[in-house]
């Protein structure tokens, strides 16, 4: 709802298209500018997307934002649709993001300030336009934006992100082969494998995931999406990445920003991780400052401007969960765009969902100041397997405990069950399908007594030996309803061979017990009364990772597949345990 400190809709729309701007090399990018249909100067919101500036996907902004007042101007970039140049993911996105807020600032109806929005690859466009600090950037607002282009991006500790990073560059490459007119020379090697053609980033068939070596994909791809074939090419941290890994950089940056996340998003990671560096250290103190983070409890939701109690999976978290998201952008860009005083840095900084409680909550840092990181350790007496089995979670150390055993066999994988994940279904499932297997090993806590929060990052210290030169091993957090249902809450992997290294991966001993630190990212979640923790360790985690072929030969080249004896220990002098951020209550 509108109030007096904040814009309100009172003007019509005039729609300019294909407005030209020649970026610094000559290449030239095209936008549609929405404007006032009135006299005057405004400012101007830049979207930029390789999803076609003229299609309705996500682009609600466009809508919302030019009666209230504002410019909108959606701009395809280099190599899509409109706009002229090569496409490839990333590398151009700074330089052209910084040419393009300067081109905006100088439009006939542009008061001179700029701001961008937008979510996904519109909103890590406009983080690299930020690290070069365009003059006229006054506030930016970006939503589930990557930054992170190896770790947590195409590769999560070594594992490759083969569900959603698959499904994505089929629909980019089918999508540039039609532009150019020349994908009925491709279709009979990719419509196959695409579930339901008509629709964008469509899941794939699971033959498309199942075929092997791996590394063939990035041949099958090569003329619609070439990067593919680079992403598996560059398999280890590196120079080839560290070019488009803006984590570094926080120091260059110097323009506020309202960053937008959710729990379950495929890029929760980035956010959070965006959020911290710049708050921490952003170029100056006003810059620091005026930085925001919003996290929901939703998947990747297209569009976020619209979110849903529903949407994330199988869950509903409740009427809070639905929020307006951009009444919230509006207020921020009202005040660093038009100067109203309405507040919008008197506010805590944080704003974050609490799941199971389901409502929002104002913090003033993150991870939070008053967290008691508590351990949780492994117990069985050797026969964790399957749900069925004897393996428990619980705060007391481990004494004197065999070990539990499975065999990895990724001919058979632990199928993907929701989580952190795009291009596959995403966000909250029943886990027992899973935990019904022998290779799966399942500790459950004891049913609480009182409420047990868990906001902030988890992580998990594993103690493990596998029969192969190199595996997976995977982890995975739930809350147990009293009625049964194992809701996912936090999900990690580790590949053995990065267990020290994203750089420099080494093999391991067969048989040799090694420690493995799993990155399960962060939650805000409540553990109610009379439900009960669980922990799930397995080694995959299909299709959502790759399958570890537990050969130890260069990733993706393998086209025979081997099974793996996996041991995890929990005893005295190999205490697995997972680390919970708990919040005094």
């Amino acid at each position: 709802m509108a109030t007096p400190h904040q814009s309100e809709p009172a003007y019509k729309v005039v729609v300019e298209k294909d407005q030209a701007m020649r970026a610094r090399d000559g290449v030239c990018l095209r936008a549609d500018v929405y404007r006032p249909d009135a006299p005057g100067h405004f400012p101007v919101l830049l979207l930029r997307t390789p999803y076609d500036k003229g299609a309705a996907m996500a682009l609600t902004e466009k809508d919302y934002f030019p009666p209230r007042g504002y410019v909108v101007a959606v701009q395809d970039t280099r190599g899509r649709h409109s706009s002229e140049g090569d496409f490839y993911p990333f590398v151009h996105e700074a330089r052209d993001g910084y040419d393009s807020v300067e081109w905006a600032a100088a439009l006939p109806c542009s008061d001179g300030k700029v701001g961008m929005v937008g979510q996904s690859y519109l909103g890590l466009v406009q983080y690299y336009a930020a690290s070069l600090r365009p003059p006229h950037l006054c506030a930016a607002a970006p939503v589930s934006g990557p930054v992170s282009y190896f770790e947590n991006f195409a590769y999560r500790r070594g594992a490759f992100e083969l569900g959603w990073m698959l499904a994505y560059f089929m629909f980019m490459a089918r999508d540039t082969l039609a532009r150019q007119g020349i994908y009925d020379q491709h279709s009979a090697r990719l419509d196959g494998y695409v579930s339901r053609p008509d629709i964008p980033m469509a899941p794939l068939k699971r033959d498309a995931y199942q075929h092997l070596p791996v590394r063939e994909w990035g041949e099958r791809l090569k003329d619609g999406a070439p990067y593919f074939a680079d992403y598996l090419r560059h398999w280890t941290d590196g120079p080839y990445w560290a070019g488009t890994d803006l984590r570094p950089r926080m120091a260059e940056f110097d323009t506020p920003m309202f960053h937008v996340g959710s729990w379950y998003d495929v890029f929760q990671y980035d956010t959070l991780a965006m959020y911290l560096g710049m708050r921490g250290g952003a170029r100056s103190a006003p810059a620091r400052r005026a930085q925001k983070l919003l996290m929901g409890p939703w998947a990747h939701l297209l569009p976020y401007s619209i979110p849903t109690s529903r949407g994330t999976g199988e869950i509903d978290f409740g009427p809070a969960a639905i929020i307006e998201l951009h009444a919230l952008q509006l207020r921020w860009f009202d005040h660093f765009l038009k100067g109203i005083g309405n507040g919008v840095l008197e506010e805590p900084p944080v704003r974050l969902f609490v799941m199971g409680e389901n409502r929002w909550r104002d913090e003033h840092e993150w991870p939070l100041a008053r967290t008691r990181y508590t351990e949780m350790f492994l117990h069985s007496g050797g026969r964790a397997n399957s749900l069925n089995g004897d393996g428990r979670l619980g705060p007391a150390r481990p004494g004197d405990q065999p070990a539990d055993r499975y065999v990895y066999d990724p001919d058979d994988p632990v199928p993907t069950r929701g989580g952190t994940t795009l291009g596959l279904k995403a966000g909250v499932f029943d886990q027992r399908e899973v935990e019904q297997r022998n290779d799966v090993l399942v500790y459950t806590g004891e049913t609480l007594a009182q409420d047990l929060e868990v906001t902030g990052p988890v992580t998990m210290v594993l103690y493990a030996a596998s029969s192969a030169p190199d595996t997976d091993f995977t982890a995975k957090l739930c809350d147990v309803r009293p009625d049964g249902y194992a809701q996912n809450i936090v999900e990690g992997v580790v590949r053995a061979r990065f267990r020290e290294s994203l750089a420099a991966p080494s093999p391991i001993v067969p048989d040799r017990v090694y420690e493995y630190r799993l990155d399960l990212w962060a939650t805000s979640h409540l553990f109610k009364a009379g439900h009960r923790l669980r922990l799930e360790v397995s080694s995959s985690n299909f299709p959502r990772y790759d399958r570890n072929p537990n050969t130890g030969h260069k990733p993706f080249a393998d086209a025979d597949l081997a099974r793996a004896q996996q041991s995890v220990f929990h005893d005295g002098r190999y205490p697995s345990r997972v680390v919970l951020p708990v919040i005094p209550r």
